[in-house]
């Protein structure tokens, strides 16, 4: 097979570059109707017969010989055995690894807060972990242990009473990387079942499974459609469109390391987007032939020339100013700025899900070890998305404990407010409560 490049070259100097850009960055996620129905009718059989649902559709789309949910459940001995089938350098990376990411998430832990006004009236916030998180983990060959880490860990953090884990096992095949992950991450239970059933499960519960208070985690169409259909009455973390990444670089960076960084991502899916922007028309072509020599390279070259060439591009900018101001239109999952200086654009950065600065921190590291979440908003979210972390494990409810001398002036306020809005026994329950009102 020929592998060849014809990635897109955009220049914001280009009347006609808005357009062209929003073209680039349209990604359509919505199930089609035969999806979409199929979900519906599997979430309605999950709730109806429970794990008896379960135990058929494993049989029917994974080609599993399950007799009982008891073939689809692996206990804690079976996690740990797996920590003894890999490499010891394969155990070593995940241990480190799952240290970083647990040191970096340790920081986001919020604690319980109050404070007393002059009257006495004490207010505050109580942070509490959610009693039992999902973890959705893809299976068979293309799955990530990393994910794992990076699901469960902050979950652990956080405080989560207990972690399940699903895991579709196609044709009966375990992944020994992700069963150790699930083992150092913490995991407490794990069930070999995938797709929306898993999804249903865990959202409303089966006499083997437990509902779950949220469900995070990748997964494929089936996944996505599910997890919409069943938030409300779980939480989720995103709906996760294909991966992205957005190199900004001076034209200094060797060209080799750029085009490498850009198959990084290039590499997931044939929808999955990378770009460079930079000022120098020269060190796009660099790159543009870095592109061309590397790409025979590759394991993964079809999927990355796909990609490449469906969503990929090199722009043209004016100067660094304008780079920015091109990396904030795109709200990148993953941003590179390849600089001299990274740090004096960082101020100006306002939106990317994980911002890697200076031309030796490639976004694989962010992936596996770096320490900061890899699960990120998707598709321009990162306007008002942020990574996955220990907050999204837990909760907050205010704390308004009102002295008497507090019920009485806030009450007056209350009052008006409430009368305002024709809400009378809202203003009489905190008219009440004003001294020079009680008994009335």
């Amino acid at each position: 097979m020929t592998l060849s490049t014809a990635i897109a070259r955009l220049n914001a100097a280009d009347p006609d570059f808005a357009r062209h850009l929003d073209h680039l960055l349209s990604w359509e996620s919505v199930s089609d109707d035969a999806v979409n129905q199929r979900v519906l009718d599997i979430i309605k059989a999950v709730r109806e017969r429970g794990d008896a649902a379960l135990v058929e559709f494993t049989q029917r789309f994974d080609g599993v010989q399950a007799s009982s949910i008891d073939d689809l459940i692996l206990d804690r001995e079976r996690l740990e055995l797996a920590l003894t089938r890999i490499t010891p350098a394969q155990r070593e990376a995940l241990e480190t690894a799952a240290n970083r990411v647990r040191s970096y998430h340790e920081r986001q832990k919020q604690d319980s807060w109050q404070y007393t006004e002059a009257d006495g009236t004490v207010l505050g916030q109580k942070v509490t972990p959610l009693d039992r998180a999902g973890l959705y983990v893809p299976g068979g060959k293309a799955s990530y242990p990393s994910s794992v880490l990076m699901n469960a860990i902050p979950a652990k953090v956080a405080g989560v009473g207990e972690v399940v884990m699903v895991v579709p096992t196609p044709r009966g095949e375990l992944n020994e990387l992700v069963l150790a992950a699930a083992c150092i991450a913490g995991v407490d239970r794990v069930f070999t079942v995938g797709g929306a059933q898993a999804v249903a499960a865990l959202a409303y519960g089966t006499e083997s499974v437990p509902q779950v208070d949220k469900i995070v985690g990748p997964g494929n169409i089936y996944v996505a459609t599910a997890k919409r259909h069943v938030f409300g009455q779980v939480g989720i973390d995103m709906i996760a469109g294909p991966s992205e990444i957005l190199v900004v670089c001076d034209g200094q960076t060797d060209p080799d390391w750029i085009a490498m960084d850009l198959f990084s991502q290039a590499e997931h899916d044939e929808d999955a987007q990378a770009i460079l922007v930079s000022p120098d028309a020269d060190f796009l072509d660099r790159v543009a032939a870095s592109i061309e020599k590397l790409l025979p390279t590759m394991e993964r070259a079809d999927i990355i020339e796909k990609s490449i060439n469906g969503r990929g591009a090199l722009i043209q900018v004016r100067d660094m100013q304008q780079a920015i101001e091109v990396a904030n239109r795109i709200a990148p999952e993953h941003l590179e700025l390849s600089l001299a200086d990274p740090q004096a654009w960082l101020g100006q950065i306002r939106h990317a899900g994980a911002i890697f600065m200076g031309r030796h921190t490639s976004e694989a590291l962010g992936d596996y070890c770096a320490g900061p979440n890899h699960v990120l908003p998707t598709s321009g979210t990162a306007r008002f998305s942020s990574p996955l972390g220990v907050y999204d494990f837990q909760k907050r409810s205010s704390i308004i404990f009102c002295s008497e001398q507090g019920a009485s002036q806030l009450g007056h306020t209350a009052s008006v407010l409430a009368r305002g809005e024709s809400l009378t026994a809202h203003a009489r329950s905190a008219e009440f409560r004003i001294l020079d009102n009680k008994g009335n």
